[in-house]
């Protein structure tokens, strides 16, 4: 947990710094939405080389917003509350809003970081295997059958 809210802080820190750039030229959700991707990316490897110390896959990396659709959904909402609604200052809401959801973030972080991945199916042997020679049975002759009855 303590590499995780290590890598927790410095991803906001990274969050934080990119949103306040942004900022200047954008309008506060959409440097919000940006900025959240951009820490995202970084988060990832973070989590996996660090955090978790996995390695990083495709399938990992495409499951991991998942680990931030909460996060994303409690802090674009926190956000909006805290700025929109609330009239607080739109350069310091985000970090309340992003401390409600460290919590959700860590579990589902953890369950997909940690997942085992997929066993791949057995690669059958590409040597041709032997074809087995038929075996050879003995016609049974006609004169072997007149001495019977049936």
């Amino acid at each position: 947990m303590a590499r995780f809210a290590l890598v927790g802080a410095v991803n906001t820190g990274t969050y934080y710094g990119c949103y306040l750039l942004l900022l200047t030229r954008l309008p506060y959700v959409a440097a919000h939405v940006i900025a959240f991707v951009l820490s995202m990316t970084g988060s990832f490897f973070l989590n996996a080389y660090f955090t978790y110390r996995t390695r990083p896959t495709w399938r990992k990396f495409l499951l991991f917003p998942i680990t931030n659709a909460a996060n994303f959904v409690i802090t674009t909402a926190g956000v909006y509350l805290l700025v929109g609604i609330g009239g607080y200052s739109d350069r310091w809401s985000p970090l309340a809003a992003a401390a409600a959801a460290i919590p959700i973030t860590f579990a589902v972080s953890r369950a997909i970081m940690l997942r085992p991945e997929a066993k791949p199916e057995p690669r059958p042997d590409p040597r041709p295997r032997p074809v087995p020679e038929p075996t050879r049975t003995r016609p049974s002759s006609p004169r072997a059958d007149a001495g019977r009855r049936p």
